[in-house]
């Protein structure tokens, strides 16, 4: 899976744009994932300028995996939502 692929998904899902980021950097409250200086991927919380939870990965298929696993994680506890079935 790729980023685009990811934020495809994320559209047909309905999960709201005030949930993740796609493009890494600071934003409050969000759940990021982007590519740091030493060209692996990072998914994270940002909080404060702060990356909480911080995972490295070394592939992007790896990293929107892990992304989509956090955003679906929030997805149901907040919302009550859940997709099923995915690889």
């Amino acid at each position: 899976m790729t980023v685009k692929e990811l934020k495809t998904f994320f559209k047909e899902h309905l999960v709201p744009s005030h949930l993740y980021n796609l493009k890494g950097g600071s934003h409050k409250g969000k759940i990021c994932m982007g590519k740091n200086k030493q060209d692996s991927w990072e998914v994270y919380f940002s909080e404060k300028k702060k990356k909480i939870g911080l995972m490295q990965f070394a592939t992007e298929s790896e990293a929107c995996q892990h992304m989509m696993d956090e955003v679906r994680k929030v997805m149901e506890q907040v919302y009550g939502v859940t997709w099923k079935g995915l690889a």
